[in-house]
Protein backbone atom coordinates (compact mmCIF):
# COMPACT_ATOMS: atom_id res chain seq x y z
CA UNK A 1 0.00 0.00 0.00
CA UNK A 2 1.21 3.31 -1.15
CA UNK A 3 -0.94 5.86 1.64
CA UNK A 4 -0.35 9.86 0.03
CA UNK A 5 1.26 11.80 1.72
CA UNK A 6 1.06 15.17 -0.68
CA UNK A 7 0.06 16.72 -4.35
CA UNK A 8 2.53 18.96 -6.14
CA UNK A 9 0.81 22.26 -7.67
CA UNK A 10 -0.57 21.87 -10.96
CA UNK A 11 1.14 23.72 -13.76
CA UNK A 12 -1.09 24.53 -16.72
CA UNK A 13 -0.55 23.79 -20.45
CA UNK A 14 3.47 21.83 -20.25
CA UNK A 15 4.82 18.75 -20.83
CA UNK A 16 7.79 19.46 -18.48
CA UNK A 17 6.65 20.79 -15.34
CA UNK A 18 8.80 22.01 -12.76
CA UNK A 19 7.46 21.62 -9.72
CA UNK A 20 7.99 23.97 -6.66
CA UNK A 21 6.16 22.66 -4.16
CA UNK A 22 8.12 20.69 -1.59
CA UNK A 23 7.49 17.46 0.40
CA UNK A 24 9.14 16.15 4.22
CA UNK A 25 9.58 12.81 4.46
CA UNK A 26 11.08 11.56 8.07
CA UNK A 27 13.83 9.50 6.85
CA UNK A 28 15.28 6.23 8.39
CA UNK A 29 18.24 4.79 7.00
CA UNK A 30 17.94 0.93 8.69
CA UNK A 31 14.67 0.80 6.65
CA UNK A 32 13.85 0.88 2.96
CA UNK A 33 11.23 3.49 2.17
CA UNK A 34 9.68 2.85 -0.86
CA UNK A 35 7.77 5.80 -2.99
CA UNK A 36 5.26 5.99 -5.71
CA UNK A 37 5.05 9.02 -8.00
CA UNK A 38 1.66 9.57 -9.81
CA UNK A 39 1.61 11.78 -12.74
CA UNK A 40 -2.00 13.05 -13.07
CA UNK A 41 -3.97 15.85 -15.43
CA UNK A 42 -6.29 18.13 -13.69
CA UNK A 43 -9.41 16.41 -12.89
CA UNK A 44 -11.02 19.43 -14.43
CA UNK A 45 -9.06 19.02 -17.54
CA UNK A 46 -10.17 15.78 -17.82
CA UNK A 47 -13.63 16.24 -17.86
CA UNK A 48 -13.49 18.82 -20.96
CA UNK A 49 -10.41 16.97 -22.65
CA UNK A 50 -11.80 13.55 -22.11
CA UNK A 51 -7.76 12.58 -22.03
CA UNK A 52 -7.43 9.45 -19.84
CA UNK A 53 -7.06 10.76 -16.06
CA UNK A 54 -3.57 8.88 -15.98
CA UNK A 55 0.34 10.18 -17.23
CA UNK A 56 2.68 7.81 -15.67
CA UNK A 57 3.69 7.01 -12.61
CA UNK A 58 7.27 5.70 -11.26
CA UNK A 59 8.91 3.82 -7.98
CA UNK A 60 11.73 4.50 -6.38
CA UNK A 61 13.54 4.16 -2.80
CA UNK A 62 13.95 7.14 -0.96
CA UNK A 63 17.95 5.37 -0.38
CA UNK A 64 18.39 5.72 -3.47
CA UNK A 65 17.07 9.25 -4.10
CA UNK A 66 19.62 10.31 -1.26
CA UNK A 67 22.73 7.90 -2.34
CA UNK A 68 22.35 9.39 -6.05
CA UNK A 69 24.95 12.05 -7.00
CA UNK A 70 23.67 15.71 -5.57
CA UNK A 71 20.50 14.12 -4.42
CA UNK A 72 19.37 13.99 -8.24
CA UNK A 73 17.96 10.86 -9.80
CA UNK A 74 16.31 10.58 -13.02
CA UNK A 75 13.60 7.49 -13.30
CA UNK A 76 11.67 6.91 -16.30
CA UNK A 77 7.37 7.01 -15.97
CA UNK A 78 5.42 3.71 -16.91
CA UNK A 79 2.11 2.55 -16.46
CA UNK A 80 0.38 3.52 -19.67
CA UNK A 81 1.06 0.35 -21.80
CA UNK A 82 2.13 1.19 -25.40
CA UNK A 83 2.88 4.52 -24.47
CA UNK A 84 6.19 6.51 -23.91
CA UNK A 85 5.50 8.29 -20.55
CA UNK A 86 8.78 10.86 -19.84
CA UNK A 87 11.08 10.88 -16.84
CA UNK A 88 10.31 12.27 -13.85
CA UNK A 89 13.76 14.09 -11.88
CA UNK A 90 13.94 13.63 -8.18
CA UNK A 91 15.85 16.61 -6.30
CA UNK A 92 16.52 15.60 -2.21
CA UNK A 93 17.48 17.78 0.32
CA UNK A 94 17.85 17.70 4.19
CA UNK A 95 16.15 19.91 5.54
CA UNK A 96 18.13 21.87 8.18
CA UNK A 97 17.39 21.29 11.88
CA UNK A 98 19.95 23.12 13.66
CA UNK A 99 22.76 20.88 14.32
CA UNK A 100 25.19 23.50 15.61
CA UNK A 101 26.56 22.66 18.63
CA UNK A 102 27.92 25.30 21.15
CA UNK A 103 30.84 25.18 23.16
CA UNK A 104 31.07 27.74 25.94
CA UNK A 105 33.26 28.30 29.36
CA UNK A 106 32.26 31.15 32.02
CA UNK A 107 33.85 32.38 34.94
CA UNK A 108 32.33 34.37 38.18
CA UNK A 109 33.56 36.77 40.11
CA UNK A 110 32.61 38.57 43.66
CA UNK A 111 29.43 36.01 44.53
CA UNK A 112 27.40 36.44 47.01
CA UNK A 113 29.03 34.23 50.48
CA UNK A 114 26.17 31.51 52.00
CA UNK A 115 27.99 28.87 53.56
CA UNK A 116 28.74 30.04 57.45
CA UNK A 117 31.83 28.14 57.51
CA UNK A 118 33.27 29.09 54.10
CA UNK A 119 32.28 30.93 51.30
CA UNK A 120 30.14 29.10 48.49
CA UNK A 121 30.28 26.04 45.88
CA UNK A 122 28.65 27.84 43.25
CA UNK A 123 26.81 26.09 39.97
CA UNK A 124 24.98 27.03 36.94
CA UNK A 125 21.65 26.10 35.79
CA UNK A 126 21.06 26.70 32.25
CA UNK A 127 16.74 27.04 31.36
CA UNK A 128 15.53 26.86 27.48
CA UNK A 129 12.87 28.93 27.38
CA UNK A 130 9.18 27.34 25.92
CA UNK A 131 6.70 28.82 23.76
CA UNK A 132 4.25 28.86 26.74
CA UNK A 133 6.73 30.57 28.70
CA UNK A 134 8.07 28.34 30.87
CA UNK A 135 11.42 27.19 31.19
CA UNK A 136 13.01 23.90 30.88
CA UNK A 137 16.32 22.67 32.38
CA UNK A 138 18.88 22.46 29.65
CA UNK A 139 22.03 21.79 31.27
CA UNK A 140 24.04 22.38 34.85
CA UNK A 141 27.48 23.01 35.10
CA UNK A 142 29.86 21.09 37.61
CA UNK A 143 30.67 22.54 41.52
CA UNK A 144 33.21 24.41 42.12
CA UNK A 145 33.89 23.97 45.78
CA UNK A 146 34.93 26.99 48.47
CA UNK A 147 34.95 30.10 46.19
CA UNK A 148 33.49 33.33 45.30
CA UNK A 149 35.47 33.59 42.01
CA UNK A 150 34.75 30.49 40.51
CA UNK A 151 35.94 29.31 36.46
CA UNK A 152 33.99 26.29 35.40
CA UNK A 153 34.73 24.05 33.39
CA UNK A 154 34.03 24.11 28.97
CA UNK A 155 31.22 22.23 28.43
CA UNK A 156 29.14 21.62 24.99
CA UNK A 157 25.71 21.63 24.19
CA UNK A 158 23.04 21.51 20.96
CA UNK A 159 21.91 24.30 20.43
CA UNK A 160 18.85 23.01 19.69
CA UNK A 161 18.56 21.97 23.17
CA UNK A 162 19.70 25.59 24.41
CA UNK A 163 16.97 27.60 22.07
CA UNK A 164 15.60 25.45 19.81
CA UNK A 165 17.39 27.06 17.20
CA UNK A 166 15.70 30.60 17.59
CA UNK A 167 18.54 32.61 18.08
CA UNK A 168 16.42 35.64 20.30
CA UNK A 169 14.65 33.42 22.57
CA UNK A 170 15.67 34.00 25.95
CA UNK A 171 17.99 31.42 27.53
CA UNK A 172 18.13 31.96 31.59
CA UNK A 173 20.70 31.19 34.03
CA UNK A 174 20.71 30.59 37.47
CA UNK A 175 23.21 30.33 40.13
CA UNK A 176 23.35 28.57 43.08
CA UNK A 177 25.23 27.86 46.04
CA UNK A 178 25.52 23.93 46.93
CA UNK A 179 24.36 21.72 49.79
CA UNK A 180 25.18 18.29 50.74
CA UNK A 181 21.40 17.64 51.15
CA UNK A 182 19.68 19.26 48.02
CA UNK A 183 18.58 22.70 49.38
CA UNK A 184 21.09 24.57 47.11
CA UNK A 185 21.32 28.35 47.80
CA UNK A 186 19.95 30.47 44.88
CA UNK A 187 22.67 33.12 44.57
CA UNK A 188 20.78 34.71 41.55
CA UNK A 189 20.08 35.33 37.86
CA UNK A 190 20.27 36.96 34.66
CA UNK A 191 18.88 36.01 31.06
CA UNK A 192 20.84 36.36 27.91
CA UNK A 193 20.18 34.55 24.35
CA UNK A 194 22.11 32.97 21.65
CA UNK A 195 22.67 35.48 19.51
CA UNK A 196 24.01 37.81 22.54
CA UNK A 197 26.14 34.58 24.07
CA UNK A 198 27.62 34.34 20.09
CA UNK A 199 29.30 37.86 20.76
CA UNK A 200 31.46 36.54 23.25
CA UNK A 201 33.53 34.92 20.35
CA UNK A 202 35.08 38.54 19.48
CA UNK A 203 34.78 39.88 23.25
CA UNK A 204 34.08 38.88 27.23
CA UNK A 205 30.82 39.25 27.81
CA UNK A 206 30.00 40.25 31.27
CA UNK A 207 25.93 39.70 33.12
CA UNK A 208 25.35 41.10 36.60
CA UNK A 209 24.14 38.19 38.74
CA UNK A 210 20.93 39.33 40.15
CA UNK A 211 18.59 38.16 43.17
CA UNK A 212 15.06 39.82 42.64
CA UNK A 213 14.14 39.19 46.61
CA UNK A 214 17.65 40.62 47.73
CA UNK A 215 17.05 44.10 45.15
CA UNK A 216 13.15 44.44 46.63
CA UNK A 217 14.78 44.91 50.21
CA UNK A 218 18.01 46.21 50.05
CA UNK A 219 17.70 49.97 48.20
CA UNK A 220 21.54 50.30 48.15
CA UNK A 221 21.95 46.44 46.46
CA UNK A 222 23.61 46.68 43.15
CA UNK A 223 24.21 42.78 42.62
CA UNK A 224 24.97 39.58 44.10
CA UNK A 225 28.08 39.22 41.66
CA UNK A 226 28.70 38.93 38.49
CA UNK A 227 28.88 36.22 35.46
CA UNK A 228 31.44 36.36 32.32
CA UNK A 229 31.21 34.58 29.55
CA UNK A 230 34.80 33.64 28.65
CA UNK A 231 34.63 31.34 25.27
CA UNK A 232 32.10 30.54 23.16
CA UNK A 233 32.68 28.63 20.26
CA UNK A 234 29.96 26.99 17.24
CA UNK A 235 30.82 24.02 15.39
CA UNK A 236 28.04 22.09 12.25
CA UNK A 237 27.46 18.83 13.89
CA UNK A 238 26.95 16.87 10.22
CA UNK A 239 24.68 14.21 9.56
CA UNK A 240 25.18 10.90 7.88
CA UNK A 241 22.88 11.97 5.40
CA UNK A 242 25.57 15.12 4.89
CA UNK A 243 28.27 12.59 4.37
CA UNK A 244 26.52 10.52 2.18
CA UNK A 245 25.62 13.44 0.11
CA UNK A 246 29.02 15.07 -0.10
CA UNK A 247 30.60 11.84 -1.58
CA UNK A 248 30.94 9.00 1.13
CA UNK A 249 30.82 5.66 -0.45
CA UNK A 250 29.41 2.88 1.54
CA UNK A 251 31.56 -0.35 0.65
CA UNK A 252 29.40 -3.49 1.74
CA UNK A 253 30.85 -6.81 1.85
CA UNK A 254 29.22 -10.28 2.54
CA UNK A 255 31.01 -12.78 5.07
CA UNK A 256 28.80 -16.38 4.95
CA UNK A 257 29.65 -19.48 7.29
CA UNK A 258 30.13 -23.01 5.35
CA UNK A 259 31.08 -24.96 8.70
CA UNK A 260 29.57 -28.30 8.87
CA UNK A 261 27.45 -27.69 11.88
CA UNK A 262 25.02 -25.56 9.59
CA UNK A 263 23.52 -29.20 7.95
CA UNK A 264 24.12 -30.78 4.37
CA UNK A 265 22.60 -28.07 2.55
CA UNK A 266 20.52 -30.52 0.28
CA UNK A 267 18.96 -31.87 3.65
CA UNK A 268 15.72 -29.60 4.96
CA UNK A 269 16.86 -30.07 8.40
CA UNK A 270 20.22 -27.55 7.12
CA UNK A 271 20.48 -24.05 7.24
CA UNK A 272 21.68 -23.39 4.29
CA UNK A 273 18.29 -25.24 2.75
CA UNK A 274 16.72 -23.28 0.23
CA UNK A 275 13.37 -25.18 -0.39
CA UNK A 276 10.92 -24.56 -3.90
CA UNK A 277 8.67 -22.57 -1.54
CA UNK A 278 11.30 -19.99 0.10
CA UNK A 279 14.70 -19.03 1.16
CA UNK A 280 17.36 -20.24 3.43
CA UNK A 281 17.82 -17.90 6.63
CA UNK A 282 21.26 -17.28 5.39
CA UNK A 283 19.30 -15.55 2.32
CA UNK A 284 16.76 -14.15 3.74
CA UNK A 285 19.32 -12.16 6.51
CA UNK A 286 21.70 -11.20 3.21
CA UNK A 287 18.49 -9.68 1.22
CA UNK A 288 17.06 -8.40 3.99
CA UNK A 289 20.18 -6.12 4.73
CA UNK A 290 21.59 -6.55 1.45
CA UNK A 291 18.48 -4.68 -0.08
CA UNK A 292 18.55 -1.67 1.78
CA UNK A 293 22.64 -1.36 1.64
CA UNK A 294 22.79 -1.40 -2.01
CA UNK A 295 20.85 1.76 -2.84
CA UNK A 296 24.40 3.61 -1.26
CA UNK A 297 26.98 2.04 -3.53
CA UNK A 298 26.59 3.33 -6.59
CA UNK A 299 28.49 0.55 -8.68
CA UNK A 300 26.28 -2.25 -6.61
CA UNK A 301 29.48 -4.95 -6.93
CA UNK A 302 29.84 -6.16 -3.53
CA UNK A 303 32.68 -8.12 -2.38
CA UNK A 304 31.24 -12.01 -1.07
CA UNK A 305 33.27 -14.37 1.23
CA UNK A 306 32.57 -17.68 2.55
CA UNK A 307 34.35 -19.37 5.20
CA UNK A 308 35.16 -22.91 7.08
CA UNK A 309 35.16 -25.11 3.98
CA UNK A 310 37.08 -27.10 1.87
CA UNK A 311 37.40 -25.53 -1.25
CA UNK A 312 38.52 -27.14 -4.68
CA UNK A 313 40.48 -28.09 -6.33
CA UNK A 314 42.77 -29.34 -3.53
CA UNK A 315 40.42 -29.31 -0.88
CA UNK A 316 42.07 -26.91 1.31
CA UNK A 317 40.25 -25.02 4.15
CA UNK A 318 39.75 -21.34 3.80
CA UNK A 319 38.02 -18.75 6.02
CA UNK A 320 38.45 -16.02 3.01
CA UNK A 321 37.36 -18.26 -0.03
CA UNK A 322 35.44 -15.38 -3.16
CA UNK A 323 31.95 -16.79 -3.43
CA UNK A 324 32.46 -16.15 -7.06
CA UNK A 325 35.39 -18.06 -7.27
CA UNK A 326 37.40 -15.30 -8.54
CA UNK A 327 40.07 -14.59 -6.55
CA UNK A 328 41.43 -11.44 -8.01
CA UNK A 329 37.88 -9.99 -8.31
CA UNK A 330 35.39 -11.57 -5.31
CA UNK A 331 32.63 -8.91 -6.32
CA UNK A 332 29.11 -9.70 -7.33
CA UNK A 333 27.23 -7.55 -9.35
CA UNK A 334 24.23 -6.85 -6.92
CA UNK A 335 22.57 -8.93 -3.51
CA UNK A 336 21.52 -11.21 -6.66
CA UNK A 337 24.64 -11.56 -7.93
CA UNK A 338 25.63 -12.69 -4.42
CA UNK A 339 22.95 -15.02 -3.37
CA UNK A 340 23.75 -16.71 -6.87
CA UNK A 341 27.34 -17.12 -6.07
CA UNK A 342 26.62 -18.19 -2.30
CA UNK A 343 24.18 -20.66 -3.74
CA UNK A 344 26.54 -21.68 -6.41
CA UNK A 345 29.14 -22.37 -3.98
CA UNK A 346 26.94 -24.65 -1.44
CA UNK A 347 27.05 -27.27 -4.92
CA UNK A 348 30.97 -26.91 -5.25
CA UNK A 349 32.63 -26.32 -1.31
CA UNK A 350 32.58 -28.73 1.35
CA UNK A 351 31.27 -27.58 4.81
CA UNK A 352 33.41 -28.00 7.36
CA UNK A 353 35.47 -25.80 10.22
CA UNK A 354 36.48 -24.07 12.45
CA UNK A 355 34.03 -20.78 12.52
CA UNK A 356 37.27 -17.92 11.93
CA UNK A 357 35.70 -14.48 12.06
CA UNK A 358 39.30 -12.66 12.10
CA UNK A 359 40.84 -13.48 8.41
CA UNK A 360 37.65 -12.08 6.78
CA UNK A 361 37.61 -9.18 9.49
CA UNK A 362 40.79 -8.37 8.81
CA UNK A 363 40.50 -8.97 4.96
CA UNK A 364 37.90 -6.00 5.09
CA UNK A 365 39.93 -3.62 7.48
CA UNK A 366 42.62 -4.02 5.13
CA UNK A 367 41.18 -2.72 2.31
CA UNK A 368 39.44 0.26 4.37
CA UNK A 369 42.55 1.20 5.77
CA UNK A 370 43.54 2.17 2.21
CA UNK A 371 41.44 5.13 2.56
CA UNK A 372 40.82 7.00 5.79
CA UNK A 373 40.41 10.34 4.71
CA UNK A 374 36.29 9.61 4.98
CA UNK A 375 35.39 9.56 1.31
CA UNK A 376 35.10 5.64 1.67
CA UNK A 377 33.13 3.71 4.88
CA UNK A 378 33.45 -0.28 4.82
CA UNK A 379 29.90 -2.68 6.20
CA UNK A 380 30.77 -6.02 6.80
CA UNK A 381 27.76 -8.31 6.93
CA UNK A 382 28.87 -11.52 8.92
CA UNK A 383 25.91 -14.50 9.00
CA UNK A 384 26.89 -17.62 11.06
CA UNK A 385 25.71 -20.36 13.17
CA UNK A 386 27.91 -20.95 15.06
CA UNK A 387 30.40 -20.16 18.07
CA UNK A 388 33.41 -18.27 17.27
CA UNK A 389 36.23 -20.63 17.31
CA UNK A 390 39.15 -17.72 17.27
CA UNK A 391 37.87 -15.50 19.75
CA UNK A 392 40.93 -13.71 20.52
CA UNK A 393 42.01 -13.65 17.35
CA UNK A 394 38.47 -11.96 16.21
CA UNK A 395 38.68 -9.26 19.47
CA UNK A 396 42.00 -7.88 18.12
CA UNK A 397 41.17 -7.42 14.15
CA UNK A 398 37.74 -5.88 16.20
CA UNK A 399 40.28 -3.34 18.43
CA UNK A 400 42.36 -3.17 15.04
CA UNK A 401 39.53 -1.87 12.67
CA UNK A 402 37.96 0.37 15.72
CA UNK A 403 40.13 3.03 14.54
CA UNK A 404 39.26 2.19 10.22
CA UNK A 405 36.16 3.72 8.62
CA UNK A 406 34.41 -0.18 9.06
CA UNK A 407 31.26 -1.63 10.53
CA UNK A 408 30.50 -5.00 11.52
CA UNK A 409 27.00 -6.81 11.28
CA UNK A 410 26.62 -10.24 12.36
CA UNK A 411 23.40 -12.07 11.90
CA UNK A 412 23.63 -15.38 13.90
CA UNK A 413 21.25 -18.02 12.50
CA UNK A 414 19.70 -20.88 14.13
CA UNK A 415 19.21 -22.60 17.91
CA UNK A 416 23.08 -21.93 18.83
CA UNK A 417 23.61 -20.14 22.20
CA UNK A 418 25.44 -17.01 20.85
CA UNK A 419 26.90 -15.32 24.36
CA UNK A 420 30.04 -14.59 22.68
CA UNK A 421 28.52 -12.57 20.06
CA UNK A 422 27.08 -10.52 22.82
CA UNK A 423 30.59 -10.06 23.91
CA UNK A 424 31.75 -8.91 20.33
CA UNK A 425 28.70 -6.16 20.26
CA UNK A 426 30.09 -3.60 22.38
CA UNK A 427 27.09 -1.48 23.60
CA UNK A 428 27.84 -2.11 27.04
CA UNK A 429 31.39 -3.16 27.40
CA UNK A 430 33.80 -1.87 25.01
CA UNK A 431 35.57 -4.89 22.96
CA UNK A 432 39.30 -5.13 24.60
CA UNK A 433 42.36 -7.39 23.61
CA UNK A 434 45.87 -7.33 25.21
CA UNK A 435 45.27 -4.09 26.91
CA UNK A 436 44.17 -2.22 24.02
CA UNK A 437 40.26 -0.97 23.89
CA UNK A 438 38.29 -0.42 20.60
CA UNK A 439 38.35 3.14 20.12
CA UNK A 440 34.81 2.79 19.14
CA UNK A 441 31.68 0.40 19.10
CA UNK A 442 31.46 -0.93 15.66
CA UNK A 443 29.66 -4.19 15.61
CA UNK A 444 26.12 -5.10 15.91
CA UNK A 445 24.77 -8.72 16.48
CA UNK A 446 21.08 -9.73 16.50
CA UNK A 447 20.10 -13.54 16.87
CA UNK A 448 17.90 -14.19 13.34
CA UNK A 449 15.55 -16.27 15.38
CA UNK A 450 14.16 -13.29 17.14
CA UNK A 451 12.76 -11.90 14.08
CA UNK A 452 10.67 -14.98 12.74
CA UNK A 453 7.50 -13.49 12.47
CA UNK A 454 4.88 -16.40 14.01
CA UNK A 455 2.35 -14.88 11.36
CA UNK A 456 4.68 -16.57 9.07
CA UNK A 457 4.87 -12.91 7.29
CA UNK A 458 8.88 -12.68 5.85
CA UNK A 459 8.11 -9.58 4.59
CA UNK A 460 7.53 -8.04 8.56
CA UNK A 461 10.35 -10.36 9.75
CA UNK A 462 12.89 -9.18 7.52
CA UNK A 463 11.94 -5.21 7.60
CA UNK A 464 12.17 -5.47 11.55
CA UNK A 465 15.64 -7.78 11.33
CA UNK A 466 17.06 -4.57 8.81
CA UNK A 467 16.15 -1.98 10.66
CA UNK A 468 17.43 -3.28 13.87
CA UNK A 469 21.02 -4.33 12.31
CA UNK A 470 21.00 -1.19 10.06
CA UNK A 471 19.89 1.46 12.89
CA UNK A 472 23.58 1.69 14.46
CA UNK A 473 25.44 2.03 11.14
CA UNK A 474 24.77 6.04 10.80
CA UNK A 475 26.19 6.59 14.23
CA UNK A 476 28.93 4.19 14.10
CA UNK A 477 29.63 6.33 10.33
CA UNK A 478 29.47 9.41 12.41
CA UNK A 479 31.37 8.59 15.05
CA UNK A 480 34.72 7.61 12.91
CA UNK A 481 34.02 11.28 10.93
CA UNK A 482 34.11 12.92 13.84
CA UNK A 483 37.72 11.69 15.19
CA UNK A 484 39.01 11.35 12.10
CA UNK A 485 37.80 13.91 9.46
CA UNK A 486 37.46 18.02 10.64
CA UNK A 487 34.31 19.34 11.52
CA UNK A 488 32.74 22.34 10.16
CA UNK A 489 33.39 25.53 12.00
CA UNK A 490 30.17 27.87 12.15
CA UNK A 491 30.42 31.34 11.35
CA UNK A 492 28.20 33.70 14.06
CA UNK A 493 24.61 33.86 13.52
Amino acid sequence: LFPQFGRTEVIDNTLNPDFVRKFVLDYYFEEKQNLRFDQEPLRSHVAVLGVQDFLGQAFVALGEVIGSQRGRLERALTGVPGKRCGTILLLAEELSNCRDIVTMQLCANKLDKKDFFGKSDPFLVFYRSNEDGTFTICHKTEVVKNTLNPVWQPFTIPVRALCNGDYDRTVKIDVYDWDRDGSHDFIGEFATSYRELSRAQSQFTVYEVLNPRKKCKKKKYVNSGTVTLLSFSVESEFTFVDYIRGGTQLNFTVAIDFTASNGMPSQPTSLHYASPYQLSAYALALKAVGEIIQDYDSDKLFPAYGFGAKVPPDGKISHQFPLNNNVDNPSCAGIEGVLESYLQSLRTVQLYGPTNFAPVINQVAGTAAQVTDGSQYHVLLIITDGVISDMLQTKEAIVTASALPMSIIIVGVGPAEFEAMEELDGDDVRVSSRGRYAERDIVQFVPFRDYVDDSGNQVLSMARLAKDVLAEIPEQLLSYMKTRVPQNRRADP
